[in-house]
C-alpha cells in the first residue's frame, strides 16, 4: 500500500508542477559545516563498511568533515519524489525520472557549481544533461550512470539471451520448463518505458522514437504488452536485496535488473550473469540533488564535492557495477575500478542507453503524449490485473 500511495503522490506532484523551475536562492559561499547532512538514496549508494568492510566512502567524509551522514534509502523513483516532498532531507540521489519533477516540483534548488572545485573532472556527456539543467541553470551533481540489464541464471541460459523476449513473452528455458512463473519485472510506472524499448525494434510500425514519449495507439500496445507479462511474473520487485533473495531461493530465472544485484549474486559465486540485449536498455543517470529547504546547506556542498572524489567514483564503481561520473577513476588507479572494469559496466554503451526520462504530455518528438499520472495509475492496474 505504501508503495502505491507513493506513486500516487509524485504523480499528482507532477501534474501540480507548472510553474517553472525552484526559487531557492543559490548558495553564494560555503559557511561552517553543520555537523550532519541526510541524504536519500538509492540502496547500495552510501557505504559505510557495514555491507563490506571493503566498501566504505562514507566514513572517511565523516572523519575529514565532522558532518554525520544520515542515510535513508529509497527503492523507487517514486518514493524519491514523495520523501522529498515531504521533507526533512538535504539531498536526494535522483534519477532522471525523478529530477525534473523534483526541479518543477520546487522541491530543489539550482547548485552553484563554483562551490565544487572537482565539478571540471565531470564527464563532458553528462555536465549540461536535460535531467538535471533547466535554462542553463544546475539543479544537481551527477553521481553515477548505467543500464538497466537483463539478469539471467545461466543455468537455465547457457548462451546469454540476446532480446528481451524471455521476460516478455513465454518460452522453454534449458530445463525444458516454461518461464512463466521465473521472471520478474520492475514494480515501477517507468517499466512502461522498458516494453515500449521493445516495441521500438519488434513493431516498428508504431513510430515509437523515444520510450518515454508515448502517443495513445503507443501506450496502449505498450500496457498490452505488460498485461501479457503479468501471467509470467512471479512478484514485481523494488527491493534490490529481496530479488537477490528471489534469485538465490525462489528460483527466479531472468528480470531486468541493477548491475548492483548481479554483483553481489556473482561475488556469492552463483550462476548469475547479465547483458544487454539487441534492443538495447533503459538506464539511469543519477544527480545528486539539494533540498530547496536544506538545513545543512554546507555540509550538503561538502558531500557533493565528496562525491566526485576519484577514489569513491572508483570503488563505487565496482560495487555498483556502475560507471563513474568522473571518467578518470576507470584509469587513474585511485580505487578499484581498472578501464576494463568500467567498460564492462556500460561506459561504451552510452547512446545505446535511453535513460530515464519523466514522460510529459507536450513531448518534443509528436506533439501530444501520454503523461506520466497516466503511467502511475495504469501500472497500477497492470499489476493488480486490470
Amino acid at each position: 500500500m505504501k508503495q502505491l500511495l507513493n506513486s500516487c503522490a509524485s504523480g499528482l506532484a507532477l501534474c501540480a508542477a507548472l510553474s517553472g523551475p525552484a526559487s531557492a536562492e543559490m548558495l553564494a559561499q560555503l559557511g561552517t559545516p553543520e555537523g550532519k547532512v541526510s541524504i536519500v538514496a538509492w540502496p547500495g549508494y552510501l557505504e559505510r563498511g557495514e555491507t563490506d568492510p571493503a566498501y566504505d566512502w562514507v566514513s572517511k567524509f565523516e572523519e575529514k568533515t565532522g558532518c554525520m551522514v544520515e542515510i535513508k534509502s529509497a527503492n523507487t523513483s517514486d518514493e524519491m519524489v514523495a520523501l522529498m516532498n515531504e521533507g526533512g532531507f538535504d539531498l536526494v540521489t535522483a534519477s532522471g525520472d525523478a529530477s525534473l519533477r523534483l526541479v518543477a516540483g520546487k522541491r530543489v534548488q539550482e547548485i552553484n557549481t563554483a562551490l565544487i572545485p572537482s565539478w571540471s573532472r565531470v564527464d563532458d556527456r553528462l555536465k549540461d544533461a536535460p535531467w538535471h539543467t533547466v535554462d542553463g541553470a544546475h539543479y544537481g551533481v551527477p553521481y553515477m550512470w548505467g543500464p538497466n540489464v537483463l539478469m539471467y541464471n545461466s543455468e537455465a541460459f547457457p548462451t546469454p539471451p540476446d532480446s528481451w523476449d524471455v521476460v516478455f513473452h513465454e518460452t522453454t528455458l534449458a530445463d525444458g520448463k516454461s518461464n512463466k512463473g521465473r521472471v520478474q519485472a520492475y514494480d515501477g510506472p517507468i517499466h512502461i518505458a522498458d516494453a515500449a524499448n521493445y516495441l521500438m525494434a519488434h513493431q516498428p510500425e508504431l513510430g515509437i522514437t523515444s520510450p518515454y514519449e508515448l502517443n495513445e495507439d503507443q501506450y496502449k500496445a505498450a500496457l498490452d504488452l505488460l498485461r501479457g507479462q503479468r501471467e509470467l511474473v512471479s512478484r514485481y520487485w523494488h527491493d534490490a536485496f529481496i530479488q537477490i533473495d528471489d534469485f538465490k531461493n525462489e528460483g527466479v530465472m531472468a528480470s531486468g535488473s541493477w548491475p548492483f544485484q548481479v554483483n553481489l549474486l556473482k561475488g556469492e559465486g552463483l550462476p548469475i550473469a547479465s547483458t544487454i540485449p539487441s534492443e538495447g536498455a533503459t538506464g539511469w543517470a543519477d544527480t545528486t540533488m539539494l533540498h530547496v529547504d536544506a538545513e545543512h546547506p554546507t555540509c550538503a556542498y561538502l558531500w557533493m564535492e565528496h562525491t566526485l572524489n576519484s577514489n569513491l567514483q572508483s570503488d563505487l564503481s565496482v560495487w555498483f557495477g556502475a560507471v563513474p561520473s568522473v571518467p578518470e577513476a576507470c584509469t587513474d588507479g585511485s580505487g578499484m575500478q581498472t578501464a576494463e572494469g568500467c567498460s564492462a559496466n556500460g561506459l561504451d554503451d552510452f547512446d545505446r542507453i535511453k535513460f530515464w526520462r519523466t514522460p510529459v504530455s507536450k513531448c518534443e518528438s509528436q506533439g501530444d503524449c501520454v503523461p506520466y499520472y497516466r503511467w502511475v495509475s495504469d501500472y497500477i492496474g497492470v499489476i493488480g490485473g486490470r
